[in-house]
């Protein structure tokens, strides 16, 4: 899966790139590879560690703490320091007592992230993290900063990953090209968002020693978008049950509104999505106007073809009550004439939407180079004609391989291995 969408760091400009002394050790220990090696002795003690209290349901977690022998209100403490206070040790949370944070010591980790590789662009725009799994397996998350552009206020806007690789294969899309691994759990998801406030929060509380902001202006991220390795509709729920924990009010606290999911166009989890009462926002990822064309990109389309796609589209549109972005990477001489601008000018007439127009972040492995911002705009005409608004999309990320998929395949590169 790509990721393309408003808030995406598809693009960026000499990168300051971190390696932390530990995690370039691991780099050598452990090998970054395309495929499942076999477990060795230090993946299986990893496996052996102590499982994420992150992965803890607020119910299950509520049961858990009353069968340690502690009142129940213990619980929303202890939700509270984990979501809302994001503590990185049970030490840090000093509302409960030294036996009970012994206990939950001795049963349970915190994050089950541990962090490789962490990048950050020049302009300091956009940082990129690249996390170790228990089983060795390595995911993406990107922080995106934006300053206030008069529609909008400054925000921090995480990206996160739901798969380990992905299944669908977009040929554009470093992800597709690395195959997939599996799903990420809950605690996993959840995890890259509490790794990401971190660092925001601490960037808020700089700002305001330094009197460019207010005590009261301690924002941490605002947004999240579920764009970042995988599909997330492919791992329905778990990506459902880590939303329900970003958006509680008494955790990290994201505005349902404030969340978006994308997806390559899964017909029947969309239309599942519907029925949730969630006023999430939902982008597909659309990248042709027509069969034919996107069936050459997209292998997706083959099981849910175009006409299909934007049927459940209208649906959702029309029980929820809610826009729909829709993304569209422009391939140079592939899918960004003006004929086809015209083309999904008509296939998206009457649906409540807004198209997103983003030049091709090249992969290594890639066929397609980028559509210039000439070729783009015009696109962009072609799409007025029909009254489809639409937005060429900024670039962020380009020197620190912000896009989906690329750190983990960089870092392949440069640790050969």
């Amino acid at each position: 899966m790509s990721c393309e969408y408003c808030e995406c760091p598809t693009y960026i400009s000499v990168a300051k790139l971190s390696f932390y002394p530990s995690n370039y050790l691991f780099s050598m220990t452990t090998p970054l590879s395309s495929a499942p090696e076999p477990a060795s002795a230090e993946a299986s003690e990893s496996a052996s560690a102590l499982p994420s209290i992150l992965e803890l349901s607020r119910d299950k977690l509520t049961s858990t703490i009353i069968e340690m022998g502690e009142k129940k209100f213990r619980a929303s403490q202890l939700w509270r320091s984990l979501y809302n206070e994001t503590a990185k040790s049970f030490d840090d949370m000093s509302t409960l007592s030294k036996p009970f944070r012994k206990s939950l010591s001795e049963s349970y980790s915190i994050s089950p992230l541990e962090e490789v590789m962490y990048l950050t662009s020049a302009d300091n725009s956009t940082s990129k993290s690249l996390y170790r799994l228990h089983d060795g397996e390595l995911i993406e998350s990107v922080l995106m900063r934006y300053e206030t552009d008069g529609h909008r206020r400054n925000r921090k806007t995480a990206c996160i990953s739901t798969q380990a690789g992905c299944a669908l294969g977009c040929t554009f899309c470093a992800t597709g090209q690395q195959g997939f691994r599996r799903n990420l759990t809950v605690g996993e998801i959840v995890a890259q968002v509490i790794e990401l406030q971190r660092i925001a929060i601490e960037e808020d509380k700089a700002q305001i020693a330094e009197g460019k902001r207010t005590k009261g202006e301690l924002q941490g991220v605002t947004n999240v978008v579920f764009m970042g390795m995988g599909e997330p509709l492919a791992n329905y729920n778990n990506v459902m049950a880590a939303i329900l924990v970003l958006n509680d009010g008494q955790g990290l606290n994201i505005g349902a509104r404030h969340i978006t999911l994308s997806t390559v166009g899964l017909v029947p989890q969309i239309l599942k999505l519907a029925d949730e009462e969630l006023q999430i926002n939902l982008a597909i990822s659309l990248h042709a106007p027509d069969n034919a064309t996107r069936s050459q990109t997209m292998p997706v389309n083959k099981r849910y073809p175009v006409e299909e796609l934007i049927r459940a589209c209208h649906k959702y549109a029309n029980k929820t009550k809610r826009r729909i972005f829709f993304e569209y990477v422009l391939l140079k001489d592939q899918n960004d004439s003006i004929e086809q601008a015209q083309k999904l000018g008509r296939l998206l007439n009457s649906l409540h939407c807004h198209v997103n127009l983003i030049p091709v972040n090249p992969t290594n492995d890639g066929l397609f180079d980028r559509t210039d911002l000439r070729a783009a705009k015009d696109f962009q005409g072609g799409l007025k004609q029909y009254g489809i608004p639409s937005t060429v999309r900024m670039e962020k990320g380009i020197d620190i391989n912000a896009g989906c998929g690329q750190l983990r395949e960089r870092a392949i590169d440069i640790l050969g291995a």
